[in-house]
Parts: structure tokens; sequence; C-alpha cells
């Protein structure tokens, strides 16, 4: 079961959609929500592959789970990396994922809300991380954020995205 009450915002660079995180957890906060800011590009996983996995888990992967674990919503802001994810939010996925007997269970029933900050245009990272959450069992806000250089993010936005995030219900 998911705590009630915690947003995540959790950033896969640590240029412009690291601010963008914190303008979320800003936001949030107005909004009388705790939140904090996990930044994907401080901890330290390997790549994942069959030999790591077999290697062991990583130290840094517990503490990763339990701060995910520990919020009942999450916003992921992750630039379009060569039209897709950001290897760095995929690793930690794939690390995530094979944690326990369920590859859902992080993820399963779990409000998400989804942006960026992109020179490529963003909008194919949304498609990919939309489809790629909702295939974990995500409930994945409609609602997304895209803004690069000349189409800056607006506080409206923001605060629409998480007023929509905030009333979907965590599932066990």
């Amino acid at each position: 079961m998911h705590p009630i009450g915690d947003l995540l915002v959790i950033t896969a660079s640590n240029g412009e959609n690291l601010k963008l995180a914190v303008r979320f957890a800003a936001a949030a906060k107005a909004q009388g929500q705790s939140a904090a800011v996990l930044d994907l590009t401080a901890v330290d996983l390997p790549l994942f592959t069959p030999r790591a996995m077999a290697a062991g888990t990583p130290v840094a992967l517990a503490g990763l789970e339990a701060q995910l674990q520990g919020a009942s919503r999450w916003v992921i802001c992750a630039p379009e990396y060569n039209g897709s994810i950001p290897p760095v939010l995929t690793n930690a996925i794939a690390w995530l994922s094979v944690q326990g007997d369920d590859f859902r269970a992080l993820f399963n029933g779990r409000p998400i809300g989804i942006a960026t900050h992109s020179g490529g245009g963003g909008h194919t990272v949304l498609a990919a991380l939309r489809l790629q959450l909702a295939h974990l069992g995500a409930h994945v806000v409609g609602r997304q954020l895209v803004s690069n250089s000349a189409n800056p993010a607006k506080d409206e936005t923001i605060a629409d995205l998480l007023q929509r995030l905030h009333r979907l219900q965590p599932t066990p």
C-alpha cells in the first residue's frame, strides 16, 4: 500500500529538468502538500546488466527504493534523450523492477505526473515514459508538461498538473 500525501519530484537530469523539478516541489508546497526532489543523476547505480544483477544488489538501490516507496505520488521531469527516455531513468527503472517477486510492485497503482524541459521537442520522451509507466501499472495523469527555452513552463500549468495528480487516489 502506498503512503498518503507525500509528493516526490524525480529528475533525470541535473540541468533544466532539475530546475523544473524544484518548481514542481515549490508549487506543491504552496498548495499545502509535502514535497521533495530526487535527482537521479546523484544516485550511484551501476549500469543494469544480467552480470551486474548477478553480482548483487547495488548499495544505493535500497535507499532509492525506500525514498520512492515513501511517497504516494510522483512527478517525473526528464529530458528527451535521442528521442526517448534518458539512460539514468531507464537504468533506475530497470534496477527497481527486478526487486522482489513483482516487477510492477513499486509502480502499480501509483499516481504519476510527467514533464519535460527538452531541446528536442519533448513529446517523444513523454510518450515513451507514459507507455512504460502504464505497463508498470502506474496511473499517469492525462495532462503533461512540455517546455523548452522558447516555451518555458508556466506556473499555472504546473499548479494544474499537481491538482490533477492530487485528485488521483493511490491504489494498493
